[in-house]
C-alpha cells in the first residue's frame, strides 16, 4: 500500500472541490448508483462504490451490491477509509487479499469483517480541474489478481463521473437566469451567486466572488417591516439549518438605489447520508407587483375611511396616513379650493417623521408657483424627482419652499389635482425622503386616491348645500306661515262680511267680492298647511291619539268627495271595521288629500279604487287611480315641499305642492310609511301603512 499524503487530503482547494461536488452530484442526469452497477457487470465483481473524501470522512455517494440486500454505510470515519489511498496517491490502488495485508487497518476493515471482502481495486474520481476528490472502487469476496485491462476500464468509467460533465451547461443556465440564485456550503459560506444576484448587490457580473461579497450581501438584507435582517434570519441560512422556506419577501436596501423586493424560496442541499451539504436560495423580483398590491390595498383603505367619515376634516388625516404608509413616504397634505374665496387652502396633513412642522404644513399656495401651485394652475400632476436640483423652481416663494423641504429631509414631491368630474376641487401633495424611480406608477396611484377624495368632497359639499337649503326652506315656511296668518285672517273676515251684504252691489262687484273671499280662503289654507308642517317637523305639534275606526273615517271622507265631485266612480273595498290608535283629525287630513289628488288627476268617469286591509301588525290603505300618473324618477320627490310633478305643472293644474308633504309628515308621526307607485296601464297607486299598535310611544 502507498503511504498517505496528509497535505493532499487536507488541501483547501481540494476540500472546496469536494463541497462543490456534493452540491452538484445529486443533480446529475446519471445517478451514481447506476455507475456502480455498471462497473460490477463490466468487471464481474459483487460490489462497487463511489465515495468522496472530505477532511475527516468517507462519504458513499453511489453503490451497488450483489445480493441486493447488502448495503454499505453512507459515511465512515476517514481513519477506516480504503478509498483515501487513491486520493492521496492520485492514482490506482489495489489489494489482492486484504486479509493478508500487513496493514492492520486494512486487514480488520469493516468491508472485511461485515461483508467478507478480500480484494479491491480503486481509481481516483476527479473534479473538473483534475483534482482527486474521491474514488471509484470495485470489491470482491475472493482473492483476486487485478489486470491492467480491468484497471483501464475502471479508470475510464471514473472519468465519466467528473463534475465537469454537466457543470458548463448548469453554470450557463444559472448565469442566464433572470431570477437570483445563491448557494452556501455546509459552513454557511456563500460559494455561488449568479449574475443577477451579483448585480443587485453591486458587484461585477463576471469572475469569482469578491471576498467582501458575503458581508455586503447580508448588510443589504431587510425584512418587510424595514428591519435589518441578520444572516441567521436569512432564508439561505435557515434552509441550511433544515427549514424549507417557501415564498418569503426579502428587501434589498442598497444606498442610493430604490428598495427592491424579492420573493424568495430556499431549501437545504442534502447529501447521500441525509445531512445538509449546503443550501440554495432562488429569488424573483416582485417590487412592482408588491407595489401594485399595496396600491390596491391603499385604495381599499381610503374607500373604507371615506365611507365611515362624516366630514372632510375628519377623513383627511386618515386618508393621507393610508397613502403615506403605502408609499413609505414621510408626509402628505391635502389642499382644497375655498368656495367663497376661490383660494387654495390647506385642509389637513399627515406626518410620519415626528419632526417639528417648522412652517412645512399649512402654507397658502400661490397659483402657478411651487409644486402645489403649479398643479392648481395646470390641473395636471406635477412631479419633481429632486427638489435640490430642479431648474423649474426659481421664484422667491419656490426657493423658500424648497429650503423648508430640504431642511426637513424631503427630496421628492408629487402633486396631483383633486377633481369631481371636470371640476377642480383641490390638490393632493406627497413628499418623499429619497429619490423615487417610478413616477408614472406613483401618479396612477395618487390620481386614483385623488379621484376618491374628489367624489367624497363633492358629496359632502352637496350634502351641506342640501342641509342649508332645507334650513332655508324651513325658515321660509315658518316665516311665510306666521307672516301670512295675521293679514289673511283680516282679509278673510272682511271678505266674508262683504259677501254676506251684496244686495246693494251690482253683479260685477259681487263677483269681485266672491273672488277675494275664495282666494283669501285658499291662501288661508296654504298658511295653515305651512304652519302645520313647521310645527309637525319641529315637534311643536303633537298628535291627539285616541281609538280611531279607520273604516268609518274613510266612509265619511268618501261620502264628502262623492257629494262635491261630478261624474265620479269610487270603488270601495273595506272591512266592517278597523280600530287603531291615532289622531283622527290628522288621519282625515291625509285621506282627504289623497282622495282629492286621485279625483283631481283622473279623467271624468274613470274609477278610483279605495281598499283597506290588514296583516298581523299593519293596516294597509291603497288609493289607486287611472289618471296622469307620476313621471319616472319623481315618485319620491313629490313628497318634498312645494314640489309638483312635471306633468302637472305643464297641464296648468292648480296646487301648492304641500298636500303630500303634510300627508307624509302625519303618517311618519304615526309610525307608518307612505309611497307612490305606478298603476297599470296608467295612473298612480298611493300606499299608506299604519301600525295597528299605534304611533311610537302611544
Amino acid at each position: 500500500m502507498v503511504v498517505l499524503d496528509e497535505a493532499v487530503l487536507t488541501d483547501p482547494g481540494r476540500l472546496r472541490a469536494v463541497d462543490r461536488a456534493l452540491l452538484s452530484l445529486p443533480g446529475r442526469s446519471t445517478p451514481l448508483d447506476d455507475t456502480a452497477r455498471l462497473v460490477t457487470r463490466l468487471l464481474h465483481t459483487p460490489m462497487a462504490c463511489v465515495c468522496l473524501i472530505t477532511e475527516d470522512e468517507e462519504l458513499f455517494v453511489g453503490e451497488y451490491a450483489i445480493p441486493h440486500e447488502l448495503s454499505l454505510p453512507r459515511r465512515a470515519p476517514l481513519a477506516y477509509s480504503v478509498c483515501k489511498y487513491a486520493v492521496s496517491a492520485d492514482g490506482v490502488i489495489l489489494s489482492r487479499d486484504m486479509t493478508a495485508e500487513p496493514d492492520e487497518i486494512l486487514s480488520r476493515h469493516l468491508l472485511v469483517v461485515e461483508f467478507g471482502i478480500r480484494a479491491f481495486l480503486g481509481v481516483p474520481v476527479r473534479d473538473r480541474d483534475g483534482r482527486p476528490i474521491g474514488s471509484l472502487a470495485v470489491l470482491d469476496r475472493r482473492p483476486r489478481d487485478w489486470t491492467g485491462e480491468e484497471t483501464e476500464i475502471l479508470t475510464a468509467v471514473a472519468d465519466t463521473i467528473r463534475v465537469q460533465d454537466d457543470s458548463a451547461f448548469h453554470a450557463t443556465l444559472l448565469e442566464s437566469m433572470e431570477a437570483g440564485v445563491v448557494a452556501c456550503d455546509r459552513s454557511g459560506r456563500i460559494v455561488y451567486a449568479n449574475r443577477s444576484v451579483r448585480e443587485v448587490i453591486g458587484f461585477g457580473p463576471d469572475g469569482p466572488l469578491a471576498p467582501e461579497f458575503e458581508a455586503e450581501a447580508y448588510r443589504l438584507l431587510a425584512t418587510t417591516d424595514q428591519r435589518s435582517m441578520p444572516p441567521g434570519e436569512s432564508p439561505l441560512i435557515r434552509a441550511l439549518n433544515g427549514e424549507c422556506v417557501v415564498s418569503e419577501d426579502v428587501l434589498i436596501r442598497r444606498p442610493g438605489h430604490r428598495t427592491r423586493i424579492f420573493d424568495t424560496c430556499a431549501q437545504p442541499i442534502l447529501g447521500p447520508t441525509g445531512d445538509a451539504l449546503g443550501a440554495v436560495a432562488v429569488a424573483h423580483e416582485v417590487t412592482a407587483l408588491r407595489r401594485v398590491e399595496r396600491f390596491r390595498n391603499c385604495h381599499i383603505a381610503v374607500q373604507h375611511v371615506l365611507q365611515s367619515a362624516g366630514t372632510v376634516a375628519e377623513a383627511t388625516p386618515e386618508v393621507l396616513r393610508a397613502v403615506t404608509a403605502t408609499l413609505g413616504w414621510p408626509a402628505a397634505e391635502l389642499y382644497l379650493i375655498d368656495e367663497a374665496t376661490g383660494l387654495l387652502q390647506a385642509a389637513g396633513h399627515w406626518d410620519f417623521s415626528g419632526v417639528e412642522p417648522d412652517g412645512f404644513f399649512g402654507h397658502t399656495p400661490i397659483r402657478g408657483q411651487g409644486i402645489t401651485g403649479r398643479a392648481w394652475e395646470t390641473g395636471r400632476p406635477i412631479w419633481v424627482p429632486d427638489l435640490s436640483s430642479s431648474p423649474d423652481l426659481r421664484t422667491a416663494h419656490e426657493r423658500e419652499r424648497v429650503e423648508i423641504c430640504l431642511r426637513r429631509g424631503v427630496r421628492t414631491a408629487l402633486a396631483v389635482p383633486v377633481r369631481d368630474g371636470g371640476t377642480l376641487l383641490g390638490v393632493l401633495t406627497c413628499y418623499a425622503g429619497t429619490q423615487e424611480y417610478e413616477p408614472d406608477l406613483l401618479t396612477v396611484l395618487l390620481d386614483g386616491v385623488a379621484a376618491q377624495v374628489g367624489v367624497f368632497v363633492a358629496q359632502r359639499r352637496a350634502e351641506e348645500l342640501s342641509r342649508q337649503l332645507a334650513r332655508a326652506q324651513a325658515d321660509f315656511v315658518d316665516l311665510v306661515g306666521h307672516e301670512l296668518r295675521t293679514p289673511l285672517t283680516s282679509i278673510t273676515a272682511n271678505a266674508a262680511l262683504l259677501a254676506e251684504e251684496t244686495s246693494g252691489l251690482d253683479a260685477e262687484s259681487r263677483h269681485m267680492v266672491e273672488t277675494v273671499a275664495r282666494n283669501a280662503a285658499v291662501l288661508q289654507r296654504i298658511a295653515d298647511t305651512l304652519l302645520d308642517l313647521a310645527g309637525l317637523d319641529a315637534g311643536h305639534l303633537e298628535l291627539d291619539v285616541a281609538e280611531v275606526d279607520l273604516v268609518a273615517l274613510l266612509c265619511d271622507a268618501v261620502t264628502e268627495v262623492r257629494r262635491t265631485a261630478d261624474r265620479l266612480t269610487l270603488v270601495i273595498e273595506l272591512p266592517a271595521e278597523l280600530h287603531l290608535p291615532g289622531d283622527a283629525e290628522r288621519l282625515r287630513q291625509v285621506v282627504d288629500d289623497l282622495l282629492l289628488n286621485a279625483v283631481r288627476y283622473s279623467p271624468p268617469g274613470e274609477p278610483v279604487h279605495v281598499t283597506l286591509c290588514t296583516d298581523d301588525t299593519m293596516a294597509d290603505l291603497c288609493i289607486a287611480d287611472h289618471g296622469i300618473g307620476t313621471p319616472p324618477g319623481e315618485h319620491d320627490r313629490v313628497f318634498d315641499r312645494f314640489f309638483r310633478g312635471s306633468n302637472v305643472r305643464h297641464q296648468g293644474t292648480p296646487g301648492s305642492g304641500l298636500g303630500l308633504s303634510l300627508a307624509r309628515a302625519i303618517v311618519l308621526l304615526h309610525g307608518g310609511t307612505i309611497r307612490l307607485s305606478d298603476n297599470r296601464p296608467s295612473g298612480t297607486v298611493v300606499s299608506v301603512r299604519l301600525p295597528l299598535a299605534g304611533p311610537p310611544g302611544a
